[in-house]
C-alpha cells in the first residue's frame, strides 16, 4: 500500500520534527509557552491549509472541512487569552501547485492527529484545562481519530494511482515535515 511507503519515504523528516516538538513541549513550564506552541502551529498550518484549499475541497473529499485545523488552533489559543498570529506565507512553506502535492501536505497535517492525542494528555499533566478548551486542536477527531486516519489513507491510496502521483505526494509530505522543522526553530 502506498502509504505504508511515504511512512518508510519520510521518516527522517518525520523523526527530526517530532524531536524539535517534544524537545520544545518537555520545556514548557507555564500555560504561555503553550499559548506560543499553539501561535506556531497555527502559522504553519493555516498558510499550509490555505494553498491546500487551492486544491482540496468537498468535491474531492466529502469530510475535508472537517478536516481543517486552523479554526480549532485559533479557538484554543483565544480561549486560553492569546493572540492569533499570522499566518507563514509561502516562502516559508512547501510549494503546493498540484493535487498529489496537496495530499502529500494534508498527509503532515492529518498525521498529527494520530500525536494529538498523546500531546493532549501530556499538556493535561502540567497544567489545568476545563474539559477540552485549549485542547481542541490536540484532540483532534477524539473518539473518531483512528477512523478519519483511515479513511484518509484510502484516499491518499486512490490518489497515488500513478507513479508521478506518488513521487508528488512524497516529495510534498518530506518538504512539509521539513519547512515545519525550520518553522519550529525559528518560533523557538
Amino acid at each position: 500500500m502506498f502509504t505504508d511507503e511515504l511512512k518508510e519515504a519520510t521518516l527522517s523528516n518525520h523523526q527530526q520534527t517530532e524531536k524539535q516538538l517534544i524537545l520544545r513541549m518537555k520545556a514548557m513550564r507555564s500555560i504561555d509557552a503553550y499559548v506560543s506552541l499553539l501561535q506556531m502551529f497555527y502559522s504553519y498550518f493555516g498558510g499550509l491549509e490555505q494553498q491546500i484549499n487551492s486544491f482540496i475541497g468537498e468535491k474531492e473529499m466529502a469530510d475535508y472541512s472537517q478536516r481543517r485545523k486552523a479554526d480549532a488552533i485559533a479557538a484554543d489559543i483565544k480561549t486560553l487569552g492569546g493572540t492569533v498570529p499570522a499566518l507563514a506565507d509561502s516562502s516559508e512553506l512547501p510549494a503546493i501547485d498540484t493535487l498529489p502535492k496537496a495530499f502529500g501536505a494534508l498527509y503532515v497535517i492529518e498525521g498529527s492527529t494520530l500525536g494529538g492525542k498523546i500531546i493532549a494528555g501530556m499538556m493535561r499533566q502540567h497544567f489545568t484545562f476545563n474539559g477540552n478548551e485549549g485542547l481542541s486542536f490536540f484532540s483532534g477527531y477524539g473518539d473518531n481519530t483512528d477512523a478519519m486516519w483511515t479513511s484518509f489513507k484510502t484516499k491518499l491510496n486512490a490518489i497515488a494511482s500513478t507513479a508521478e502521483n506518488r513521487q508528488e505526494i512524497t516529495e510534498a509530505a518530506n518538504q512539509t515535515f521539513e519547512k515545519f522543522g525550520e518553522w519550529i526553530a525559528k518560533s523557538a
